[in-house]
């Protein structure tokens, strides 16, 4: 079968190395013409291991790390981030947020919101998903 249908390209989706296998009925990226989709990702390591009682600083530098194995593995990085969607269970976490993530992306300065929730999945205190360019 064609790749493309009425002109657009079917989804391709792929779990980069360096990532958890998917905890539900997802992939970590999806590619389709020429953009990144990089699902939500938590602050679970590698192996699967959940960062639930760590520290925020050490929960988002997780997540930022996950963030950047999903870019590699589809072909990008940091540079060709268009959005970046933050969820954060706490507001006061925000200018740490800011901190971390200023030196991890650079001069790299996509769209970004940082969105403040009650809760998360198992616990965890941070979720950030993004669209980048391949």
């Amino acid at each position: 079968m064609d790749q493309y249908q009425n002109g657009a390209q079917f989804p391709q989706t792929i779990n980069p190395a360096g990532l958890a296998t998917p905890g539900g009925h997802y992939s970590h990226v999806s590619i389709a013409n020429g953009l990144i989709f990089v699902s939500g990702q938590l602050p679970i390591d590698a192996g699967g291991a959940k960062l639930t009682d760590r520290p925020f600083e050490a929960q988002a530098r997780q997540v930022l790390a996950n963030l950047g194995s999903a870019l590699a593995g589809a072909g990008s990085d940091v540079k060709k981030l268009i959005q970046v969607r933050v969820y954060i269970v706490d507001v006061a976490h925000w200018a740490s947020f800011n901190e971390i993530y200023a030196r991890w992306a650079g001069d790299a300065r996509p769209a970004r919101a940082v969105v403040p929730v009650p809760a998360l999945h198992f616990g965890l205190k941070i979720e950030i998903e993004a669209v980048a360019l391949v």
